[in-house]
């Protein structure tokens, strides 16, 4: 028999085989998060719109009486400048 080989291999096991520690330390692990102000930010701003109306009633009050009233007016030339922007960015 060689006692090489047998060296190599107990060496082997050797270098896998880890330590236990004999004296055990009380270590408390805490997670930790810290939010950046430009996040504080977008949750304050999200609170806002989910707490927000879908409907702005008073926009819907005042465009009902001016239909109402015959005094709302749209300009032609405006509303297909939106129009052609809208299309535009469609595309």
């Amino acid at each position: 028999m060689r006692v090489e080989a047998y060296t190599q291999v107990q060496q082997a096991y050797k270098a896998t085989y880890t330590k236990k520690t004999d004296a055990k330390q009380d270590v408390k692990k805490t997670d930790k998060v810290d939010i950046s102000s430009i996040g504080k930010d977008i949750t304050i701003a999200k609170k806002a719109v989910r707490e927000a109306p879908d409907i702005r009633m008073d926009v819907v009050v005042a465009l009902k009486e001016k239909l109402n009233n015959g005094t709302y007016d749209v300009s032609a030339e405006e509303f297909a400048d939106k129009l052609l922007t809208e299309y535009d960015g469609a595309l």
